[in-house]
């Protein structure tokens, strides 16, 4: 009898396994998928934008929505301790007048959690209730789910940074990018879990 029974239960975990890894397998192509491969476009303005470091086109983009006064201030969340402001601004000299007045340096985040608690801080104490999310467009679910955690009654406008890989190839058929999608996946899966076991975790 306790054979049956070990028979069922290492059947039912196989069956649970397999249930898993075909849920995970279509949420990843869901995922892939609805990542943004075309340049946005805005049909509004913010009170502020906020720019995820990671990826070398994210500042300059948002430089560019700042300068078009597309937002009030501008938030770089994420910069190395050692990066200084003058080594930042020269990653658009055309724009680098506007770093004295209207950008603002968080050294303190090291990952998208942090970079989110940041965000929620210098929106907070500005009264900003709207703001333009710049990031890598793969990135853009996670720091979406991140920040709209922290920040639930605040607009949050994505305008995700389209790389060259995925403007040229569709992603399913490059190997680096399907690596890379996955990796977020799963980052995305744990970050989506983990707000919903424990949503009152900053």
């Amino acid at each position: 009898m306790f054979y049956g029974f070990s028979r069922w239960i290492g059947y039912l975990t196989m069956v649970a396994a397999l249930a898993g890894l075909v849920v995970l397998s279509v949420g990843f192509v869901w995922f892939a998928s609805s990542i943004a491969t075309d340049e946005p476009r805005l049909t509004g303005d913010a009170d502020g934008i906020v720019v995820l470091t990671g990826a070398a086109a994210r500042i300059p983009d948002a430089m560019e929505l700042l300068a078009a006064q597309r937002g009030k201030r501008l938030l770089i969340t994420g910069v190395h301790r050692a990066t200084t402001a003058p080594e930042i601004a020269r990653l658009t000299p055309v724009y680098e007048k506007l770093f004295a007045c209207c950008v603002d340096l968080d050294r303190s985040a090291l990952n998208t959690l942090g970079n989110a608690i940041e965000t929620r801080r210098w929106a907070s104490e500005r009264n900003f209730r709207s703001l333009i999310v710049v990031t890598s467009n793969w990135h853009m679910p996670r720091a979406m789910a991140e920040i709209s955690h922290q920040l639930p009654e605040t607009k949050l406008i994505p305008y995700p940074v389209i790389g060259e890989r995925s403007k040229a190839e569709t992603w399913w058929t490059n190997a680096g990018i399907v690596r890379l999608y996955l990796a977020e996946y799963l980052k995305y899966v744990f970050a989506i879990v983990r707000i919903a076991i424990d949503p009152d975790m900053l």
